[in-house]
């Protein structure tokens, strides 16, 4: 295990007791959004005397961003690839590594955003997991992580029904109202024009931003990569009128950008502020999507697979495109968007708390 992070304490200090009286919470980050998601929790629960330990998988942008954020960390095990054989055994050597640490650090409560390695080192330790998602279509996760979690948190676009058969039920399943990046933009320091500048765009260019499918993962194989790809190639032979701003996922996808009129940034950057200066966003994830539709900037999906619930409800208000051909996207300057609706981050932070010691009387709330 590493330790990484802007200016951080000694091993020892990081993952020290809190002398305080509050809950010892460990997070852990295997994603590069999950940085951005759990940023403003890790300073509410701080400011609350909480005692907040992050552990993070070395996988695209995670330690990067954590790094950006001086976010004190300690970084434990990485991806396995995209072979099942080297998935099992990333994710078993992560979880006894984790396991191990959580017995000796005794902590009070984990949590996470769709981590398969922290519900079973928590558990194995005598430690009340809280798993968080948006996405209801990863049934694998969801089969162990559903029956492992003491707290399960959704948005309330995903039906309680989609979710049973994962033995996620009220008032274990806690379904809160809107979107999760309503709730952390909401604290997020925006700042479009400074992104900007770090990477070079222009003001008279059309800036589209690009996330490539995430290879590696079980659901987003085929015509996401076909469409995604065949888009690309348009957007690059629109240059220089259209700026390309491409976030590649792993080496892989990096080299093969090479030689090409895209912007690759050489080191992570500010996502939802490069969203925010954009004028569209093509990505076969979901959050750089979300962040868009609560931002105000065009975005586009080019997800072939079973579409979740929460994709499915944007694309019905018509904040979210689905992408089946690259003629789809509009190569113009977004208009000037409403006022992002925001919500209080402290609406998460009190269900994340509530797994250490108490329960909802109903499996949604309200507000």
């Amino acid at each position: 295990m590493e330790r990484g992070g802007g200016e951080p304490p000694s091993g020892k200090e990081l993952i020290a007791g809190n002398a305080s009286g509050g809950l010892r919470v460990w997070i852990d980050l295997t994603n590069s959004p999950h940085v951005v998601i759990f940023r403003p929790l890790i300073d509410r629960l701080r400011a609350r005397g909480h005692d907040v330990t992050v552990t993070a998988r070395d996988f695209a942008q995670t330690l990067g961003l954590l790094e950006r954020y001086c976010i004190p960390h300690l970084s434990v095990g990485a991806h396995g690839g995209g072979r099942l054989a080297g998935k099992a055994q990333a994710a078993t050597g992560r979880t006894v590594a984790l396991a191990r640490l959580a017995r000796r650090e005794r902590f009070d409560l984990a949590v996470a955003h769709g981590s398969t390695d922290q519900p079973l080192a928590a558990r194995a330790a005598g430690i009340p997991p809280v798993t968080m998602f948006d996405y209801e279509g990863a049934t694998l996760m969801h089969h162990l992580n559903g029956r492992l979690a003491s707290r399960v948190l959704v948005p309330d676009s995903i039906p309680e029904s989609a979710l049973a058969r994962f033995g996620m039920r009220p008032p274990k399943l806690v379904r809160y109202p809107g979107l999760k990046e309503e709730y952390y933009l909401a604290d997020h320091p925006l700042d479009p024009a400074g992104a900007a500048a770090e990477l070079g765009l222009r003001p008279d260019a059309v800036v589209a931003v690009l996330r490539p499918p995430p290879d590696v993962t079980l659901y987003h194989r085929g015509r996401s990569g076909e469409v995604y790809a065949a888009t690309l190639d348009r957007l690059l032979d629109a240059a220089p009128a259209v700026q390309t701003v491409v976030l590649p996922r792993t080496a892989d996808q990096r080299a093969a950008l090479a030689g090409r009129p895209a912007i690759v940034p050489g080191r992570a950057v500010d996502g939802p502020s490069l969203v925010a200066r954009a004028d569209l966003v093509v990505s076969a994830g979901g959050t750089m999507n979300r962040e868009a539709a609560v931002l105000g900037t065009p975005a586009y999906s080019p997800f072939a697979g079973r579409l979740g619930a929460v994709d499915r409800a944007l694309i019905a208000q018509g904040r979210l495109v689905r992408l089946e051909r690259p003629g789809d996207v509009r190569l113009v300057r977004r208009p000037t968007a409403a006022p992002p609706r925001w919500r209080d981050p402290d609406l998460l932070v009190e269900l994340i708390l509530a797994a250490a010691g108490c329960r909802t009387a109903h499996g949604r709330v309200t507000g």
